[in-house]
């Protein structure tokens, strides 16, 4: 009885089982998978987005950059124009 056991668990291999899970190895590049680089991505991709409405309405204010850089823009360029009307002017 004993010896007919060792050659049934001999026969049987680890994953023959049915109930037993398949692996497959997924591909993935320095540890990260598919998986994670899209959540990661979508995670970066809207820390990236905040930080640049930030530095438009920080950076807004500094006339170099809101000349060079925003009023090059198509809505920001008159929403941005800040020429006081000759009216208003007390020169």
């Amino acid at each position: 009885m004993f010896s007919q056991t060792l050659r049934r668990a001999a026969a049987q291999s680890a994953r023959s089982s049915p109930l037993a899970g398949r692996f497959t190895p997924s591909p993935h590049v320095g540890g990260f998978t598919l998986n994670d680089a899209t959540k990661f991505g979508g995670i970066a991709a809207t820390f990236g987005v905040s930080a640049g409405v930030f530095a438009v309405f920080f950076f807004g204010e500094v006339p170099r950059v809101r000349q060079d850089i925003l009023q090059k823009l198509p809505f920001f360029d008159t929403y941005l124009d800040r020429t006081i009307a000759p009216e208003d002017n007390p020169f």
